[in-house]
């Protein structure tokens, strides 16, 4: 392929996740320029981009390094990057959802698949009226989260009642969270279904000791310089009670994903689910616009994803973007047909 005329544009915040995404480019010569997502700036005259594409990268756990208005700048630019038509991976729709935990899960009920049991509050105030109508134990999670940060667990209505007098809920950037049941998965793992260009890419059982929510794939296998509390890594697997392995999921549970992130317009993410052990149902309950995969991808899966994200992101190079708004999640074609909701 000849090289383009202009640079691809990597937006993102995180420090480390996307080495390996830089060094694939490196290897195959591809101009490209570090956006830094966090002390960012752009001109909403201009008509034409400097970027022959824009890699969007963000994560909504910036603001755990204190970035968070990253995650609102971002809608605006990537808005904007679409109007004057640049190609954007994972625009203003796939924002709009990753950054939204409620937007998924109407999403997720727009396509006939099942989730949790929950409620969307704005107050903590809400959570006990909440709590009353879900089974325990129930999790709090705030709307705009990341690698599972900003979820509290709570077995009894006493300790939410308790909770909520002492001022000890806070709802997140957004002052907006989830109210849900905690459900046991069966088999003690969560899965983690990778997509790229709408399709199947890889997929992972997380087994976790039950304590942590949403795990950051990048963080599990890899070992950061500095590692921060609550990361892991598959290296220290055994003693942290972790294990990850690569399955192929049921082809109806694909069908599922590959519907989620075509509503969603994610070109590049992950969809978290589990199996709930009380039913046997299949419960949808993350959208990881952002898929930094998962490290040591080799050894894991048995190839390397980011080679195959780059193959991808020289096809989308030069292409069009035509303005386009997030798409509500109640206002998926009615052509769609949802799976069966005794999937499992």
């Amino acid at each position: 392929m000849s090289q383009p005329s202009k640079p691809i544009g990597i937006y993102f915040e995180h420090p480390e996740w996307f080495k390996p995404l830089f060094a694939e480019l490196d290897r195959r010569g591809l101009p490209y320029e570090k956006i830094d997502a966090a002390h960012h700036l752009f001109d909403p005259a201009e008509t034409e981009s400097r970027y022959s594409l824009v890699v969007n990268r963000m994560s909504s756990s910036a603001y755990l390094r204190g970035h968070g208005q990253g995650i609102f700048h971002t809608a605006g630019y990537a808005t904007h990057l679409e109007r004057i038509g640049t190609r954007i991976i994972n625009g203003s729709a796939a924002t709009a959802i990753e950054t939204n935990k409620a937007r998924q899960l109407s999403l997720f009920a727009s396509l006939g698949l099942k989730f949790p049991k929950s409620f969307v509050i704005n107050h903590a105030s809400r959570v006990p009226d909440a709590a009353r109508q879900l089974q325990f134990p129930i999790v709090v999670k705030v709307n705009i989260g990341g690698s599972g940060a900003g979820i509290i667990r709570f077995d009894t209505m006493e300790g939410v009642e308790a909770a909520v007098a002492a001022g000890q809920i806070d709802l997140g950037i957004d002052q907006t969270a989830l109210v849900q049941e905690y459900v046991a998965p069966r088999g003690g793992h969560i899965h983690r279904v990778e997509t790229l260009n709408g399709k199947f890419l890889y997929a992972m059982k997380v087994y976790t000791t039950g304590e942590s929510f949403n795990l950051c794939p990048a963080e599990i296998c890899q070992i950061p310089e500095e590692p921060a509390a609550g990361d892991f890594c598959l290296t220290e697997a055994p003693k942290k009670g972790i294990q990850v392995e690569a399955f192929t999921p049921p082809a109806e549970v694909v069908e599922a994903v590959e519907r989620i992130v075509a509503a969603a317009k994610i070109d590049v993410g992950g969809i978290e689910y589990l199996v709930d052990d009380r039913t046997g149902d299949v419960l949808f309950y993350d959208v990881n616009a952002l898929s930094n995969f998962v490290a040591d991808a080799v050894n894991v899966v048995g190839f390397d994803p980011y080679a195959r994200f780059v193959d991808y992101l020289e096809t989308q190079i030069g292409a069009s973007n035509p303005g386009s708004q997030p798409v509500a999640a109640d206002a998926v074609s009615s052509t769609q047909q949802p799976v069966a909701a005794s999937i499992h």
